[in-house]
């Protein structure tokens, strides 16, 4: 077992409720993607900028499917910058962060890119590479880890 790994792995539905405390997102439902290598978030603006020789990026999300009404925005050191091609085919250059990922009471850094998702069905796709070591998962279910019946009085 490598640094980092539980020594029971989580079961995991084919969606789940996650949080990222560290960039302010309470709650996101995020589609766990064993076919994605690395995890994405949708972010609807993306601004690279410099602070003390490093580089960064500040990004707008909406957490919740839907809804435009909640913004979040964040900041996070960029880690990467990598040429991204989805599952449509489509090669996009996109800023790679880290951050903490919660779920399930456990919490672990994972990588993760950053580009507008307003039109997909998830803002986030949980990727393997986040999941490697840590978790199964059952493609025939939902929200093993629990549902949340009103995602909203997250952010209020």
């Amino acid at each position: 077992m490598t640094p980092g790994e539980c020594s029971e792995a989580l079961l995991l539905g084919w969606r789940e409720w996650v949080t990222m405390p560290e960039l302010g997102l309470g709650l996101v439902k995020a589609k766990i993607d064993t076919g994605a290598r690395t995890s994405t978030l949708h972010a609807f603006y993306v601004d690279g900028f410099r602070r003390g020789g490093q580089h960064y990026v500040r990004f707008g999300v909406h957490p919740l499917q839907k809804r435009t009404d909640v913004v979040i925005h964040a900041e996070a050191s960029v880690l990467d910058q990598r040429r991204v091609t989805d599952s449509g085919g489509h090669r996009e250059d996109r800023y790679v962060i880290r951050t903490r990922l919660a779920l399930a009471g456990r919490d672990w850094p994972i990588e993760m890119t950053l580009t507008n998702r307003e039109t997909m069905l998830f803002r986030m796709l949980l990727g393997r590479t986040a999941l490697a070591g840590r978790a199964r998962v059952d493609p025939a279910r939902s929200f093993l880890t629990g549902r949340v019946a009103r995602p909203l009085e997250h952010y209020a």
